[in-house]
């Protein structure tokens, strides 16, 4: 925690790039803490804990993914030494290349660890710290569409796709949160770290924040794009979408391609990162979240439908991959729904 008299400067990095809403929303969280519990009990509110900036690399106004006219509070030059840096979410495609502002982030953010700063990053904010080697040895998560690359492409990461909050490193000076809407739980955290438990549940309070305390998996597209780097390999993945629920499909994929099962495993895991029994796996158990979500269908007729023969198999997996059980799946899934759209 923070001396009392001490304020925490905290720098949110921006690019074109940003996730704007994220942004925001983790700096007027953190604006609120000290202020807004108070105001609402008729109190007097007490000085801030954190001062807060909006920082790009120049300070100048830009233009956002969704074409919204954004000013920076200031440069990252200008701010001088931070306590703690947040890095927003991305909106780009993964396997695209890293945008080129990163390159430009990367010696001041370096600089900011060397200096003692916690550094933590929202969703695919963790690709700016992979890029500049920070994540190296560690524990780290990302939104689930970002993991499995993040994972091909910096080997030496250990990615944690089912989690939502990871803090790492020596004194937990890292910390990595999972999907956008994780902001909420990395700003619980840091006002709790930094401020006390109990800020940090008035804030959860006052913006109905709630951790996701069961993690991420179950939010999670499971299955990756086909890559098309290795044509065999795409050929067999393209099989796959169609075949998934044979009683062999590994090795029928293997027969299609000429080669060995131990030769496709190597290509496969090279070229997609999984082997392609996890590559089979997830296609099942995506194909059951979709029929857990749109159906009324008993879970052991969909486990046979998607190709397992023991139902205890097919439950098994489905915890594994997603987190919980298929039941509990699919009751949450109701819940997410909209009104009236049951059965559609």
């Amino acid at each position: 925690m923070l001396d009392k008299k001490t304020t925490c400067r905290t720098a949110v990095l921006t690019m074109p790039c940003v996730g704007t809403s994220t942004a925001y929303c983790i700096l007027d969280a953190l604006a609120s803490v000290g202020r807004d519990w108070e105001m609402l009990h008729g109190n007097t509110p007490r000085p801030p804990v954190f001062d807060g900036a909006l920082l790009s690399v120049d300070g100048a106004a830009y233009d956002d993914i969704n074409g919204r006219r954004i000013t920076p509070d200031g440069s990252l030059e200008s701010f001088g030494v931070p306590d703690l840096v947040i890095i927003p979410d991305f909106h780009f495609a993964p396997g695209t290349g890293t945008p080129e502002e990163f390159a430009q982030f990367i010696p001041w953010l370096r600089k900011a660890q060397d200096d003692g700063a916690l550094i933590t990053s929202v969703c695919s904010g963790a690709y700016l710290l992979a890029e500049a080697g920070m994540l190296n040895g560690l524990d780290a998560t990302s939104h689930w569409s970002f993991c499995d690359l993040l994972a091909r492409q910096y080997p030496e990461i250990k990615m944690r796709r089912e989690r939502i909050l990871i803090p790492a490193g020596e004194g937990h000076r890292i910390v990595t949160a999972g999907g956008a809407s994780a902001w909420g739980d990395l700003v619980l955290y840091l006002i709790g770290r930094i401020a006390g438990a109990d800020e940090a549940r008035r804030i959860a309070k006052i913006y109905l924040l709630q951790p996701h305390s069961e993690g991420q998996l179950h939010y999670a597209s499971l299955t990756a794009g086909a890559q098309t780097e290795d044509a065999l390999v795409a050929d067999a993945q393209v099989w796959a979408a169609d075949n998934y629920a044979l009683a062999t499909p590994v090795a029928a994929m293997a027969a299609r391609s000429g080669l060995t099962e131990r030769s496709l495993l190597r290509r496969f895991r090279k070229a997609t990162g999984q082997t392609p029994v996890d590559y089979i796996q997830t296609l099942r158990i995506e194909e059951a979240k979709q029929m857990l979500e749109t159906t009324d269908l008993p879970i052991d007729d969909i486990a046979e439908e998607v190709g397992y023969t023991e139902p205890s198999s097919f439950r098994n997996a489905f915890r594994r991959y997603v987190g919980m059980p298929a039941s509990t799946y699919r009751k949450k899934r109701l819940l997410l729904m909209p009104v009236g759209s049951e059965g559609q």
